[in-house]
């Protein structure tokens, strides 16, 4: 990929140009928000708005006048991430040039957009869409206008005793982020499907995120459409945490079979998430049983053989104790179902951010040498070089670098802490306490490695 012509390119239309803003969208049916990347915040699209134009999913009229700013050169002040990239001397390439580069999705529609009006109403290429917030899960870093289960926790006691208030209802509402209640009719979902058939057409990439989508009619809806409709050009993605009802995981499997084997689409993808082992991977993800979550993964490669999945594995504070045991597991899967031309999983390792009290930054010294191990086991357990009967059948170097950097963080975090670092500390130790007494869990028995941590800060 030739990073330097795509950006000549871009600039040429302006040097704030971004093919995002038109091409890619994701959009919070359950609350009214949208944005086009994943760096701009989200923005709220009043009903009227959509009522009067279903496109607004996308097409809203604050997201055509940000178009209109890049048309000219001018910066949107909430694509400010890119834009410090690009500001940084030396020559660095931000998710304006990455995202524009994509030769299915992105880089073939510039001159599309540049012969069209500023305030036109684009079909996207890459949709991302969550149809509600319902969820059998509440796991520890979400938030209630992603999760039912949270939402009727923190209405029925409140938000958490942190410093900041743990996911505090009074912001949500201040945002505009609330959901809509499941059992309500939802002018957005309306507007999708009022928009949907003509979208179809344009789509390269449609993602179905949560809540857990398994619990929404509409994620079944879309694959009825889509075993009815053929699209030899799109590539679909859906989010489960593979623990819905047996039944309603049946039925899924039974049409993603359908539009695996009979190629409706150019590709099906499954995307799911852990990142413990066992019993401390059900306490991250409240509401998990693990074992079901392996049996239905192994399930899924014996029903649909050649399927892929992502595992988005958000390393956090509770991921440090066993993450070695799930690692072993991945690796099984990996050596059952890989072969010499197909890899069944990626393991994505991204790091907690936000909340901030169960992020890696707060670890001392003494819990470094657990990540480090970690590293060392991945990289023990590279695939091979060789085209072998190893090939595929370990982790990528990728992976394994994902988990280095997220080691060498740590490391300098805890060299380099600070007084927010005890704060965010002491408020790790209000959230188990607190969490332990809602969900009648026990912190300390189902982590005993972090007892010192934890008397420390308590």
């Amino acid at each position: 990929m030739d990073l330097d012509k795509v950006k000549q390119e871009l600039d040429n239309v302006s040097e704030s140009f971004c093919v995002a803003k038109w091409k890619q969208v994701t959009m919070h049916l359950q609350n009214g928000h949208t944005h086009s990347c994943h760096h701009p915040a989200t923005h709220y699209v009043p009903v009227e708005e959509i009522r009067r134009n279903p496109t607004a999913l996308h097409n809203s009229e604050f997201k055509k006048e940000q178009r209109k700013q890049m048309l000219v050169g001018k910066r949107p002040s909430e694509c400010d991430y890119c834009w410090r990239v690009e500001d940084t001397p030396g020559n660095h390439y931000s998710d304006r040039i990455y995202k524009s580069a994509d030769e299915s999705w992105a880089r073939p529609y510039i001159n599309d957009i540049v012969n069209k009006p500023w305030d036109d109403n684009v079909d996207p290429s890459y949709v991302e869409v969550s149809f509600g917030n319902v969820c059998n899960f509440k796991c520890s870093y979400c938030a209630p206008h992603i999760s039912s289960q949270w939402m009727e926790e923190i209405e029925r006691h409140g938000p958490y005793p942190t410093t900041h208030k743990f996911n505090n209802l009074t912001w949500i509402k201040q945002q505009n982020q609330m959901p809509i209640p499941n059992n309500q009719d939802n002018p957005y979902v309306d507007a999708f499907w009022e928009w949907f058939p003509t979208m179809y057409k344009e789509l390269k990439y449609f993602r179905i995120t949560g809540g857990e989508p398994l619990l929404n009619k509409n994620t079944f809806k879309v694959l009825d459409y889509i075993i009815a409709n053929p699209n030899p050009n799109l590539e679909v993605a859906i989010n489960t945490n593979m623990n819905p009802p047996e039944e309603l995981f049946n039925k899924f499997l039974e049409k993603l079979k359908i539009i695996f084997n009979e190629k409706k689409v150019k590709q099906i993808k499954l995307f799911t998430s852990a990142e413990a082992h066992g019993k401390q991977s059900e306490y991250i993800r409240h509401g998990m049983d693990y074992n079901l979550w392996l049996e239905n993964i192994h399930k899924t490669y014996e029903t649909i053989p050649g399927i892929q999945f992502t595992i988005m594995s958000t390393y956090n504070l509770l991921s440090v104790t066993t993450y070695t045991e799930f690692l072993q597991d991945i690796l099984a899967i990996k050596q059952k179902y890989g072969t010499n031309d197909y890899s069944p999983l990626l393991l994505d390792i991204p790091y907690l951010r936000y909340p901030e009290h169960q992020t890696i930054f707060l670890l001392e010294e003494e819990h470094l040498q657990m990540i480090h191990d970690q590293v060392t086991f991945m990289y023990q357990n590279l695939e091979s070089k060789e085209w072998s009967t190893l090939a595929n059948r370990g982790f990528y170097q990728t992976e394994a670098d994902k988990l280095k950097r997220i080691y060498t963080m740590a490391k300098n975090s805890s060299e380099n802490f600070n007084e927010y670092t005890i704060i965010n500390r002491e408020d790790f130790v209000k959230f188990v306490d607190e969490h332990d007494k809602r969900r009648g869990t026990n912190f300390l028995e189902t982590f005993p490695e972090l007892t010192n941590f934890y008397n420390k800060y308590k």
